[in-house]
């Protein structure tokens, strides 16, 4: 170190910890900047810690000190403020002894410290979970430090207090902190909190760096769980929430009202969560003492707190401001277990609500309401119910006695349902063997559906004994035919007082002799195999011997190594390699035709069409439809169905004389000479595609090669328009011959009831309208926007642009609504609006829907092209038309000026269009007319006919 003042102090704290110690001190004696000193600083420690620190000392005489507490503190507080006091450096770190920083921590902090003169310099941190297999790293919040950021106030960068409240990733100007008398609290845990949030909110300054600077090693399976892992302890909490208080004052004093708003939305994003999920197995004194403590509290958290957590968390926080433990249990189970349904829930007026209770408050029923979840709309069996543990005894030999209650949400098992079901006992790792029990009793109760069993584990659980050693309960339902799949929740039950079962593995008994009942993670009943005689002990301790020896290091790797092989064998680099090089030099299939809709997602669209017409002429064909789904539903019976990127799949598609396909099959696959892609598109474009995207634009040549190199692979391209050829054909730089002037396959029946509805006078909606029960005395209105998406390109969720409850309320007598949303969207509807508002999303073609529509709502959706095809009313609701069209992506086309329909942008007037609908019809039939003339001429009715004629039908030209 050079002579005078070093440039970083790093406070280096340890208690009991001398094993760790010399690594701590090594990571920053090995800092690629050399000028930092190194501050040792023992909490009174009797376990050589202090003596480690000065052998530390005596071999780095100039760059390390060592100091000692006169009695232990307790926490971190004490240590580090005495390190304060020793530092010299003009800068001051801080590590715990147990963790490391990265080697270039201290040049990159002290580098944007002295070129921003920032007071506070932060950078990222990094969880490493030392005990996993793979040492297995998350970064902490690394969305704060995506680049580097100087702000003058905490204000700018309210996030930065609430959620990085880390002392440890952080350098501090050591004048800053005299100037501003920052030390750390003593006598407290979570000395953190207070210290980073009186150190941002006194910062001039504060720079936040993308660097990695600290590495926090996380010791999952330690003896003694560090002091943030005891959250068991009730003092833990009450530390928790007095430091809370205090930040709180703070920020009032200095009236920081929004960095407080961020602080109180990480609080119960974070902070409580943490300990709510820990109350269903803490006894009656804990909780009471946890609700005195957080009671007043929560009541101080500002409203807005509530509607930024996510919806359990609020609903958490709310019941437990109520004292409302009923309710309040179960959902700290559902924050366990995020998809687990854990309340039989209400419906009030349309609405579900977490519980009936608190309703009459209009916080609770805001914070309560769960419509949008969609657990009312989940088909039963696909709902992850709770199973509540009402009772657990043992005989002490091999026999339990166990009940519980399942819930049941919105009464959905009727009373008359027929129920039985079993307990099934299966090996944590699924590869293994199974056992069942039947259950002795089963009905419906007051509270759910309530089931017995005494099972005789002994007899009936027969483990192999080493590498099956956890087994999980469930009890799985057959309900009038559906499947109900359930865990055990413990709640009240003394598991941990239980009695040990005998049991017998198959590897005998000299390997595991009894069956312990545990509370998992995550709340649920398992057992545990134990060695608890003297002979299975010996056997278990030379077990665990050899596989800690040389050899079983050697085999642990080996079988480390397997698993790896197979996933790479499975992974997408490797089947690319396989289809190149061994599938692509099979034999061509003749006859064998590939079809693939939206990605695999949908049976639909003009491959749907070209395929039935296929089918209804009879010819001979063999083929393969890709899914993208595990269950696929909805596919053909006379195909054969394949999953999207399956061994099966590239086979299929190696082999195909035809691929048929709306979108584009997987980019990186190669298609064979003697393979025709037949490309039906999915959509005449509006908004701007291919190379004439702003963001293709944007990628290196690398890519852009490969993105076209993808499009060459398409033999025909079918085109229902010159705008097409002028767009899509261009933007996707495609030579005039492979373009096919067919018209879409898919719109064939669209015209065909056009042409029937004009010969007839009368309109026919079709078997579907029939199927889903339209009143015939309704308008009968489709719904259809497209997605939107980030700046990213990310596909962001569906907010519907209108109230459908007030839709409903207003024209539910006289107009029933279909909603219908993008492929890669999802909609949940409230009961209030069923009848008048329908869900359709789950019908894969859209065309049936378009022919039970008496007129549609889109935006953007190139459905609109397809849907003028019927002549019929058209309206556009685009409240964000300016973002949507904006430079980010653009359009081809003014669609205010060519729209076949009013573009309204604003909810009055979108409802008083539907009102005037027939006016509507009127007013734009000449724009209808000019619409399809103009995008839809290629659309005669018989474009499936003419694509099948061309390749299929004997004395075809392909």
């Amino acid at each position: 170190m050079e002579e005078g003042v070093p440039d970083v102090s790093v406070i280096v704290i340890v208690y009991n910890d001398a094993a760790r110690l010399p690594t701590a001190v090594a990571s920053v004696l090995r800092q690629s900047h050399r000028n930092v000193e190194v501050v040792i600083v023992d909490d009174h420690s009797d376990d050589g810690s202090f003596q480690a620190a000065r052998l530390l000392a005596a071999k780095n005489p100039r760059r390390v000190t060592a100091h000692r507490l006169p009695c232990n503190s307790g926490g971190c507080g004490a240590p580090r403020n005495k390190g304060i006091e020793k530092a010299r450096g003009r800068y001051v770190m801080f590590l715990d002894s147990d963790d490391v920083l990265q080697r270039d921590a201290c040049r990159n902090m002290v580098e944007a410290a002295d070129a921003t003169k920032a007071d506070l310099v932060s950078g990222l941190c990094v969880r490493v979970h030392v005990g996993s297999r793979n040492r297995k790293e998350a970064e902490w919040y690394p969305w704060l430090y995506r680049s580097t950021r100087t702000f003058d106030s905490i204000r700018e960068v309210p996030d930065l207090l609430a959620f990085d409240t880390l002392s440890t990733n952080k350098c501090y100007r050591r004048a800053f902190l005299a100037e501003a008398d920052l030390t750390f609290p003593v006598g407290i845990h979570y000395e953190d909190l207070l210290f980073s949030a009186q150190a941002y909110t006194a910062a001039r300054r504060i720079t936040l760096i993308p660097n990695r600077v600290y590495f926090w090693n996380v010791h999952d399976n330690a003896p003694v769980r560090s002091i943030s892992n005891r959250r068991h302890e009730i003092a833990n909490f009450a530390h928790r929430m007095e430091i809370h208080q205090r930040v709180d004052r703070l920020l009032y004093e200095q009236g920081l009202d929004e960095v407080r708003l961020h602080k109180d939305i990480k609080f119960l994003k974070h902070d409580l969560a943490l300990h709510l999920r820990d109350l269903p197995l803490l006894d009656d004194t804990y909780r009471r003492e946890f609700e005195r403590l957080s009671g007043g509290y929560l009541a101080g958290l500002q409203p807005r707190a509530y509607e930024e957590a996510e919806p359990i968390q609020a609903i958490c926080a709310y019941l437990l401001a109520r004292g409302d433990w009923t309710n309040l249990l179960p959902a700290a189970d559902s924050l366990t277990n995020r998809k687990k349904l854990s309340s039989p829930l209400a419906e009030r007026q349309g609405r579900i609500y977490w519980c009936s209770d608190h309703l009459d408050d209009p916080l609770g029923r805001k914070i309560l309401d769960v419509t949008d979840a969609g657990w009312h709309t989940r088909p039963l069996g696909n709902l992850i119910l709770r199973n509540r543990l009402t009772r657990y005894t043992d005989d002490g030999y091999g026999t339990v006695s166990l009940a519980g209650t399942v819930i049941n949400p919105l009464g959905r098992f009727a009373p008359g349902s027929r129920i039985s079901g079993h307990l099934e006992l299966r090996a944590r790792r699924r590869s293994l063997q199974t056992f069942r029990v039947p259950l002795d009793a089963v009905r419906h109760g007051e509270d759910g559906v309530e089931w017995e069993v005494a099972a005789g584990l002994s007899g009936t659980l027969r483990p192999l004994g080493v590498i099956d050693a956890v087994w999980d309960a469930l009890v799985v339902l057959d309900i009038d035919g559906t499947t109900v799949r359930t865990r055990l929740s413990v709640t009240g039950q003394d598991i941990e007082s239980a009695r040990a079962l005998r049991v017998r593995p198959r590897l005998t008994r000299l390997v595991a002799d009894r069956l312990t009942p545990e509370v998992s993670s995550r709340g649920h009943l398992s057992f545990v195999l134990r060695a608890q005689g003297p002979s299975a002990r010996r056997v278990t301790g030379l077990l665990e011997a050899g596989l800690a020896s040389r050899g079983g290091t050697l085999a642990k790797s080996a079988v480390r190594r397997a698993r790896r092989i197979k996933k790479r064998a499975n992974s997408e680099p490797t089947k690319i390699r396989v289809y190149q090089q061994v599938l692509s030099r099979l034999p061509i299939r003749k006859g064998l035709v590939v079809f693939e809709s939206h990605l695999g997602k949908q049976y639909s669209d003009s491959p749907r069409a070209l395929y039935e017409e296929m089918r209804r002429r009879g010819l001979v064909f063999h083929a393969v439809w890709s899914h993208a789904a595990p269950q696929p539903t909805g596919f053909p019976q006379d195909a054969t169905l394949v999953r999207r990127w399956s061994w099966p799949y590239l086979r299929a598609l190696a082999q195909a004389e035809f691929w048929i396909d709306n979108q584009g099959m997987p980019l990186k696959l190669t298609k064979r000479p003697g393979t025709t892609y037949i490309q039906t598109w999915h959509g005449s474009a509006l908004k701007r595609m291919g190379f004439d995207e702003p963001a293709h634009k944007a990628r290196g040549r690398a890519q852009r090669a490969a993105y076209q190199k993808a499009l060459d692979r398409f033999d025909h391209f079918l085109v229902r328009s010159e705008h097409d050829v002028r767009t899509l054909a261009r933007a996707f730089r495609l030579r005039e011959e492979v373009l096919l002037r067919s018209g879409y396959p898919r719109n064939d029946a669209l015209v065909t009831a056009r042409r029937r509805e004009q010969e007839t006078g009368s309109r026919e909606r079709g078997a579907l309208a029939t199927e889903l029960g339209l009143p015939g005395d309704r308008t009968v209105i489709l719904y259809a926007p497209t997605f939107r998406a980030d700046e990213a390109g990310r596909v962001q969720p569906l907010e519907l642009l209108f109230d459908v409850e007030e839709f409903a309320a207003r024209f539910g007598d006289r107009v029933t609504l279909l909603i219908r949303t993008h492929y890669l969207n999802q909609v949940v509807l409230p009961p209030s609006v069923q009848g008048a508002v329908v869900d359709v999303s789950d019908h894969h073609d859209i065309t049936p829907l378009l022919l039970a529509a008496d007129a549609l709502i889109t935006d953007f959706s190139s459905v609109m092209f397809d849907y003028a095809l019927l002549d019929r009313p058209m309206l556009f609701y685009t409240p964000d038309y300016d973002h949507y069209v904006g430079p980010g992506r653009g359009t081809y086309f003014d669609l205010r000026a060519q729209a076949p329909g009013p573009v309204v942008t604003t909810r009055e007037a979108l409802f008083d269009a539907v009102d005037d609908l027939k006016a509507n019809a009127h007013d734009f039939a000449g724009a209808r007319t000019a619409f399809v003339d103009a995008y839809g001429e290629g659309d005669q009715g018989n474009a499936a006919r003419t694509v099948v004629d061309t390749f299929f039908a004997p004395g075809g030209n392909q």
